[in-house]
């Protein structure tokens, strides 16, 4: 662990702030898709999967989905394709986010 200290809000110092993931720096976030094409795809995924969210499912629990989610984080070689997609709720997002983003920090 680094000793060193920072005020920068991904909580790296200056010697790794290169370790820093996020969308600003992501060098995969060329591959992401935007606009209407993304309006398109996300509405196919909500239709897809019935506008719930796909892991409370598997808690056997029945939740809207609000977010379509990479399964596998473009940061890490996901790709926008249907089988790499899932509709997920805002707290089911918002924790795998947070795990990602702790694996991104090692």
């Amino acid at each position: 662990m680094c000793p060193g200290t920072t005020t920068e809000r991904h909580g790296y110092c200056e010697k790794h702030k290169d370790l820093a993931v996020n969308w600003q720096n992501n060098k995969h976030a060329g591959k992401r898709t935007r606009g209407y094409t993304w309006q398109v795809i996300r509405n196919r995924i909500m239709q897809r999967d019935k506008g719930l969210c796909q892991e409370c499912l598997r808690q056997q629990r029945y939740t809207p989905a609000n977010v379509v989610d990479h399964i596998k984080p473009l940061a890490e070689g996901g790709t926008d394709a249907d089988d790499n997609l899932q509709a997920l709720c805002k707290r089911h997002h918002d924790e795998k986010t947070r795990e990602e983003q702790r694996r991104w920090r090692g």
